[in-house]
């Protein structure tokens, strides 16, 4: 009996810890959509400080950010509040410029991204 309570308990253990994986893992990609969204932004420019920067520039920016915020960020979510959203120097909120002249901030270009990506999935 005690054999089968052992070998439950390992199966639940075993059952979280994959489920956490596919979450991590899940998470991990909508970070990696994310960040290439902007890196594949032909012609935009994205402001940060009052710089502008090219797209491949934003998308290492974003990168760097991201490895530096360790386990702090977690999921898609995290990575907009503490990464994408604005500088954690200055407070100022960065924006993208699109070739058409149209600014937005980038909080709002990445929501809109999770939520395209929402809808694409089953």
């Amino acid at each position: 009996m005690n054999k089968i309570i052992a070998i439950l308990i390992v199966f639940i253990v075993l059952l979280v810890a994959v489920r956490a994986f596919a979450q991590d893992s899940l998470e991990a990609a909508k970070i990696r959509y994310l960040i290439a969204s902007v890196a594949t932004l032909e012609g935009a420019k994205f402001i940060r400080n009052g710089s502008e920067y090219d797209a491949p520039s934003a998308a290492d920016h974003l990168r760097l950010k991201l490895k530096n915020a360790g386990k702090r960020v977690r999921t898609a979510e995290e990575f907009i509040k503490f990464c994408g959203s604005k500088s954690s120097m200055s407070g100022e909120p960065y924006l993208i410029r699109f070739t058409d002249g149209t600014t937005v901030k980038a909080e709002v270009f990445f929501r809109k991204k999770l939520l395209e990506l929402a809808k694409d999935r089953p």
